[in-house]
């Protein structure tokens, strides 16, 4: 991500819900938090794709770093396609250090190792989620999908990121904005 990328628009801090005729599969009833938002491109994490084949002491043994019982419970998540073995760890805003972009006054988002050993040693954020990778979109490609009604955008909050399980996720995100799956429509048209 460029310096200027990281300047966020109006969607940061937002969530995405992909419309049922998402055509990537890779997305699919998924729920996205837009980071950072600009002219030149954005970027988000997927939350609520849980990896199932990968646990977080795995990712900490792979890095050296010594695991701790609460470290069981951290689910690790499928981010987005784009550098997907990259780790991610989107949090609550109370940890702030090197490396750490801040989205809004609640969330932030660390991709270093250091995150991690905090989170491992019970030193790091309140609240987070581990990702491996991102979703991207090249400058005008966001704005595009959600003109074409690919994606709902609805105001983001904590426990749609991180105390719900991620299979309710893409539902509970529909009925922030009074929406449920059954009245959503497959078909794209306008008036």
């Amino acid at each position: 991500m460029t310096e200027t990328m990281l300047k966020n628009g109006y969607l940061a801090g937002q969530l995405l819900i992909a419309m049922p005729m998402m055509a990537d599969p890779r997305f699919q009833r998924s729920v996205i938090y837009v980071c950072a938002h600009a002219a030149e491109g954005s970027m988000g994490i997927v939350i609520n794709q849980p990896m199932g084949n990968l646990e977080f002491p795995d990712i900490l043994e792979q890095l050296g770093i010594q695991s701790t019982p609460a470290c069981e419970k951290i689910i690790v998540h499928c981010g987005g396609p784009v550098e997907s073995a990259r780790g991610f760890v989107l949090h609550s805003s109370d940890y702030d250090m090197d490396g750490t972009m801040i989205v809004n006054k609640n969330i932030a988002l660390s991709a270093t190792t250091e995150v991690l050993k905090a989170i491992a040693y019970g030193t790091g954020p309140e609240r987070s989620l581990m990702a491996l990778g991102y979703a991207g979109w090249g400058a005008g490609q966001l704005d595009g999908e959600i003109k074409e009604n690919t994606w709902l955008t609805v105001p983001a909050d904590t426990d749609l990121l991180f105390a719900y399980d991620a299979r309710d996720k893409w539902d509970k995100a529909l009925g922030k904005i009074g929406i449920t799956s059954s009245s959503l429509s497959g078909q794209v048209g306008s008036a």
